[in-house]
């Protein structure tokens, strides 16, 4: 039997801070692999705005910055370290995307290229971070798009320690397959990665066919099994929680196919993300899931420190920073 060690994380949204952190784990508890199942990127844009004189405006959590050429890089890893996607821009284009508006093709198009630079520029702090003999296992999440994808495979290629997974089985060891996908059933948010139950259901079965022993497999889904406790969300009215005396109404979100495969397989672990709310571990059947959460916007780290023994799981630690 092989033994195998690994730190599970999820949801980071473009919190670089996180990203370092969840780097660092690979040394610090000394793992044979990292798995991070989706939700890599970030939705806001710090714009830099150059003025006549040669330094820039901008603002960050309220506060108004005026930045010499010599204080961008500090201030755009300042702004990556909380989730934020600095960006040098000129009045005229500020201007311009500001009236394009949300959801539009030209301010679609610079997100998706700033989005892949964070990207391209996160898989290059692996060597410097990661033992070589650590394997990082990186599947997209729902709300990452897809252009992202080309992004990893092309640092995998540099760097074999780099591993896509998305919609794949790989091997996390000689006897432990992953099975990875990112996508979600339908959101409140039109996110690039959901989809209906049926197609969801088909997409994973896909998957799950390139497995050749579920005694030893791991289930990487990122989003929850249904009415797992893993999945336990507010409900939403116009994008906003409905409340009843003063506590927000929580309801189950997660997915039917997902469960239902969990169920029929019974594979060693599911490991899931999604809805930041639901920390924690549930059974279901033999299959031990688990969600870690997500609080991105502080900072803070939160993953599983996971071993298994050939069809054994012999130790599951939360744990955060």
């Amino acid at each position: 039997m092989v033994k195998t060690r690994f730190i599970f994380a999820t949801d980071i949204h473009g919190s670089e801070a996180v990203w370092r952190k969840f780097l660092n784990s690979s040394k610090v508890f000394k793992t044979n692999a990292i798995v991070l199942s989706g939700d890599m990127t970030g939705k806001i844009m710090v714009p830099m705005i150059i003025r006549p004189d040669g330094r820039y405006d901008a603002s960050l959590l309220g506060t108004d910055h005026v930045l010499t050429e010599q204080e961008i890089p500090d201030f755009a890893k300042r702004c990556r370290m909380m989730s934020y996607i600095p960006y040098k821009t000129t009045t005229e284009e500020a201007a311009k995307l500001k009236q394009a508006g949300w959801g539009s093709p030209e301010l679609e198009g610079l997100f998706v290229k700033l989005e892949c630079e964070v990207v391209d520029f996160w898989m290059s702090l692996v060597a410097e971070k990661v033992p070589k003999e650590c394997r990082v296992v990186i599947s997209p999440g729902n709300d990452d798009k897809h252009e992202i994808d080309q992004v990893i495979i092309e640092a995998g290629k540099k760097n074999p320690q780099i591993i896509y997974g998305e919609e794949n089985v790989i091997s996390m060891d000689p006897e432990h397959e992953v099975a990875c996908c990112g996508w979600t059933n339908p959101t409140p948010w039109n996110s690039p990665r959901e989809c209906g139950e049926e197609e969801l259901l088909a997409k994973l079965e896909k998957i799950i066919a390139g497995i050749r022993n579920m005694q030893t497999a791991v289930f990487c889904f990122h989003c929850p099994p249904f009415r797992s406790d893993l999945d336990t969300a507010p409900l939403l009215k116009d994008f906003k929680p409905v409340v009843d005396v003063g506590q927000p109404v929580m309801i189950p979100v997660g997915s039917k196919a997902v469960k239902l495969t969990i169920e029929k397989y019974q594979p060693l672990l599911g490991l899931h993300g999604h809805i930041h709310e639901s920390k924690g571990m549930r059974k279901i059947g033999r299959t031990e899931c688990m969600n870690p959460g997500s609080e991105y916007a502080e900072g803070i780290f939160k993953g599983y420190l996971v071993e298994i023994d050939g069809p054994k799981l012999t130790k599951c630690q939360r744990i955060e920073g």
